[in-house]
């Protein structure tokens, strides 16, 4: 039986684990709340506590691989609001665990943010030079290189969109917003199902040393998207700014649906 260790049991890290669970795999998974614990335990997950700082890397992090052929990486840079970090440096300190490891594969799940913004239309696809513009996109782009430059393992990049689930959809912090920006600009998201197969599928077909974009093919514009959901869940009408139109980038997903032969479970949003 083929262990994986997830480090981030979070909002897709929990389900992930469950799917894998499913498929035959033995997980362990990390958390940083002791008492979430009791949750991943009873889901069939060996638990560990771990935090990572700049500094220092807390918690049994040789345990938390032993064993394990693959890594999987889903922890989000926390850099906005007043806790800032170096997200960097939190990855640099478990490299050296990596390495002393079994793991021989990593997948690191990082954001289409390193693409930065554009305000001309622009098709991105992996090819596509990455140009990140926000700190959080700047500190995924250096991650990234430092887990593909490493050579004691292979890591494929998984780059997802806005991530959206049953529970989870910006209109829900959009409605009823005024002056909101670019309009025309197509919508960029990806379903919590979508992002769980893409993960299975990479595992399954032993997809390495790649890069991927990860976005639903459904790219209307952030007006008509946005107006359309709160229609559907009766939530007052964001007002978007016409005068400052834009067109932005549409992320392409063509490499997943052709080299892994995925098919979108959720192709509408």
């Amino acid at each position: 039986m083929t262990q994986i260790s997830i480090l981030g049991c979070g909002w897709l890290g929990l389900p992930l684990a469950k799917a894998l669970l499913n498929k035959g795999f033995s997980i362990k998974g990390s958390t940083t709340s002791v008492d979430k614990l009791s949750v991943l335990e009873n889901s069939g997950i060996q638990p560990f506590v771990i935090t990572l700082s700049e500094d220092k890397t807390t918690g049994n992090f040789e345990n938390f691989l032993d064993h394990s052929k693959i890594l999987i990486i889903d922890i989000p840079p926390k850099l906005r609001g007043l806790s800032k970090e170096n997200f960097v440096a939190k990855i640099k300190n478990t490299v050296p665990f990596i390495e002393k490891s079994a793991v021989e594969k990593v997948l690191f799940v990082s954001s289409t943010s390193v693409y930065g913004d554009t305000s001309t239309a622009l098709d991105v696809t992996e090819e596509t030079a990455a140009y990140p513009q926000t700190e959080s996109g700047k500190q995924l782009l250096e991650t990234e290189q430092l887990l593909q430059n490493n050579s004691n393992f292979e890591t494929t990049i998984l780059r997802f969109g806005g991530l959206i689930g049953e529970d989870r959809n910006p209109i829900k912090f959009l409605a009823g917003k005024t002056n909101l920006e670019n309009p025309n600009a197509p919508i960029n998201l990806i379903h919590q199902e979508d992002c769980i197969g893409i993960m299975l599928k990479i595992i399954e077909l032993n997809f390495w040393n790649e890069t991927l974009n990860a976005v639903t093919p459904f790219h209307p514009s952030r007006k008509e998207y946005y107006t359309q959901k709160a229609i559907d869940l009766n939530l007052e009408l964001p007002q978007f700014n016409d005068e400052n139109s834009s067109f932005g980038k549409t992320i392409s997903s063509t490499k997943i649906e052709t080299i892994l032969s995925y098919t979108f479970v959720k192709p509408n949003l």
